[in-house]
């Protein structure tokens, strides 16, 4: 089980600090972009409230979702990030507290990091 956090990663800067997408001069990406961005948000917080609801299976595949997402769309900290959440949820088999707790405070700077992410 991985135990990277955002901050083991290196991915983390100032907590308000903007994210922006490494395609963001990017023309013909530019309103891709910019509809996932907006809807990042809305799948972050999909994904803290499975993990806050312990349904791990749920918080594997949202992360698995988003961590493809973020890289094909220029955020791959954020999709690094996510990586290690997959990575942090169980198939089928339980989590200590102390695990739960590892995956909530990571889960919680996913969050904090889809909120910043910004087009341009």
């Amino acid at each position: 089980m991985s135990k990277r956090s955002a901050q083991s990663i290196g991915l983390t800067g100032s907590s308000s600090e903007q994210i922006r997408s490494q395609l963001a001069d990017d023309a013909d990406m530019a309103e891709l972009i910019e509809q996932f961005v907006r809807e990042l948000p809305e799948r972050a917080e999909s994904l803290l409230r499975a993990a806050r609801q312990a349904e791990f299976e749920q918080v594997r595949r949202l992360a698995h979702q988003l961590k493809g997402a973020c890289g094909g769309y220029g955020f791959p900290q954020i999709g690094e990030l996510a990586g290690s959440v997959e990575q942090m949820s169980p198939k089928g088999a339980a989590l200590s507290n102390q695990e739960v707790e590892r995956l909530l405070q990571t889960v919680n700077e996913l969050n904090s990091m889809c909120k910043r992410a910004v087009a341009r």
